[in-house]
């Protein structure tokens, strides 16, 4: 069903209201690597939000004035986020308007049959740095305290001191934010919600398969850790922590991590199928 004009109109002032916090998210997006999947999150929800077209056309179309009503606590939030400069609270006022916006335009069965495409919007905004920092510390931590011992197991005599790790030859290597496990934390979350939404039926089941996601990553992280300092104990720490290993050592955990996501979704069909429906 194609937009009326003042529709077009809505969505074309909306655009240009939000282009300024577009930017300022793209700008966190390339600068953190926790949060580059930020560029996918729109494509994501634009291609669940098509999913639904087929259902679409059929709903009744109404104005609804508790979107407008949502609309403009966007708006007003949007402000407020660009004259304190807090990009997450731009980035979730954006996610108000949309929803606003579709809810004033076309109604509640419209918002409701595109909540899931718009929510996932979320996934888009940074965490506040206040929240975000301590985190990665206590991650930081965790990961280094986990991998001595694993390291120990492994034949090499490396001791810790908070987040840095001594060899027997008493170089150092520091648990650096890229190992914390946060980046696969913050990136697979948003792939598991995906995965669980239109694989799984059941919420238990979609909730499983999100908190997942923790353990996967800090097991990925903990084996990068400690592949790291088998390289750096067996060879130099100059090519542990080079640019090649380090990045081939990411991508790798994310795609360990990402297949056993799928792995774990496949399982549960298998060997724990929902009974089927009665004739």
């Amino acid at each position: 069903m194609r937009p009326t004009l003042w529709e077009g109109v809505l969505a074309v002032a909306l655009l240009l209201a939000m282009t300024p916090t577009w930017i300022e998210l793209s700008k966190v997006w390339q600068r953190y690597d926790y949060y580059s999947h930020g560029f996918l999150v729109p494509i994501a929800a634009l291609w669940a939000a098509t999913a639904q077209r087929g259902k679409l056309p059929r709903l009744p179309r109404e104005r609804s004035l508790v979107g407008g009503l949502l609309l403009g606590v966007g708006l007003c939030l949007n402000l407020m986020g660009s004259l304190a400069v807090i990009v997450s609270l731009q980035g979730v006022s954006l996610v108000l308007c949309v929803a606003g916006a579709v809810w004033f335009a076309r109604g509640t069965a419209w918002a409701k049959c595109l909540a899931f495409s718009i929510s996932y919007l979320i996934f888009m905004v940074p965490v506040p740095e206040g929240w975000i920092t301590p985190l990665i510390a206590r991650l930081q931590l965790f990961v280094s305290a986990t991998a001595i011992p694993l390291v120990n197991a492994l034949g090499i005599a490396a001791e810790r001191e908070g987040n840095v790790m001594w060899l027997p030859d008493g170089e150092s290597l520091f648990v650096a934010e890229a190992c914390s496990g946060i980046t696969s934390i913050l990136t697979l979350i948003p792939l598991a919600v995906f995965l669980a939404w239109f694989t799984q039926s059941r919420l238990s089941r979609r909730a499983w398969l999100v908190v997942a996601v923790v353990p996967l990553a800090m097991a990925g992280n903990l084996l990068r850790v400690a592949i790291t300092v088998g390289v750096a104990h067996y060879h130099s720490i100059e090519m542990a922590t080079g640019e090649t290993l380090h990045n081939l050592a990411g991508i790798a955990t994310y795609v360990v991590g990402c297949l056993a996501l799928l792995a774990i979704g496949r399982a549960m069909d298998r060997f724990a199928p929902l009974p089927k429906a009665r004739a």
